[in-house]
């Protein structure tokens, strides 16, 4: 399970330094201002690239954007599923940087734990609206925009990643409607896919667990139990999820569409996590 608010601090993630795939490229990642969202912000300004980053608090969007580099980074706060939102974003992107080349759709919420049968429609609906709606939308936003760009130097959106949950794929107690939505979001990465080549690639990620404030109700104060459930032996930490989708996004993944990509630690050669 993954979005966009928060980690625990990144942790000891992958060893090794960045190249530099992203020089001369922007990327706009949805929900950035902490957690999975701003570890693919700060592997894409580390490997050359710019980024435009969203959040809904004004105050930690620009603790995130100066940490990233004001030189490299440009911050638009709003809600995800507003329409507004989305539009100013995209456009302040393409104005500032005179481009677009990248989508992460990280943004997500999930307001509802427990069983189904006590599942407020209200809540569900809310939710679709932020993990699946509003990805469709940014989407088209972002395609639209990199394709008029400024002063001709857009070559066009080249990529787009989805951020899923491996809770999209199988049951998943108390967080289960979080779970249809992120099967939705799977499912629309592959529509995507189809109908924006050759020109966008379309592809998405699937994390189990990820030590951020949207999962701690999955391992506060039961961490190392959790843990077991993982033949890695432990949680992800944002930048488990940002080297792959730095992979998705980049021309090393030049011949990968419609694909969605679990980073689980693990889990998922189990029967159960």
């Amino acid at each position: 399970m993954a979005d966009d608010d928060v980690a625990e601090g990144l942790g000891s993630g992958p060893e090794g330094g960045p190249g530099r795939r992203f020089e001369g490229r922007v990327a706009l990642v949805t929900g950035a201002s902490r957690g999975i969202g701003l570890a693919i912000a700060r592997r894409i300004v580390a490997e050359g690239g710019s980024v435009a980053v969203t959040g809904r608090d004004p105050d930690t969007l620009a603790e995130a954007v100066a940490g990233l580099g004001a030189d490299r980074a440009l911050g638009v706060a709003g809600k995800a599923d507003d329409a507004g939102h989305r539009a100013e974003a995209v456009a302040r992107t393409v104005e500032h940087f005179g481009r677009l080349d990248h989508l992460v759709n990280n943004a997500g919420i999930n307001p509802a734990y427990g069983p189904l049968s006590g599942l407020d429609v209200g809540a569900a609906r809310k939710i679709l609206e932020v993990n699946v709606i509003a990805a469709l939308e940014w989407t088209r936003d972002a395609v639209a925009a990199a394709a008029e760009g400024t002063a001709g130097t857009a070559a066009g959106l080249r990529s787009v990643v989805n951020m899923a949950s491996l809770a999209g794929t199988t049951s998943a107690a108390n967080i289960g409607f979080y779970g249809v939505s992120k099967a939705a979001l799977i499912n629309l990465t592959v529509q995507l896919a189809d109908e924006l080549a050759p020109a966008t690639r379309v592809n998405a990620l699937a994390p189990a667990v990820v030590r951020t404030r949207l999962a701690r109700a999955l391992y506060e104060g039961r961490e190392e139990e959790a843990a077991r459930a993982y033949p890695l032996r432990r949680l992800g930490v944002p930048d488990d999820v940002a080297g792959p989708a730095a992979f998705l996004l980049s021309d090393d993944a030049a011949w990968v569409t419609g694909q969605t990509i679990l980073v689980d630690g693990g889990a998922s050669v189990r029967a159960a996590w």
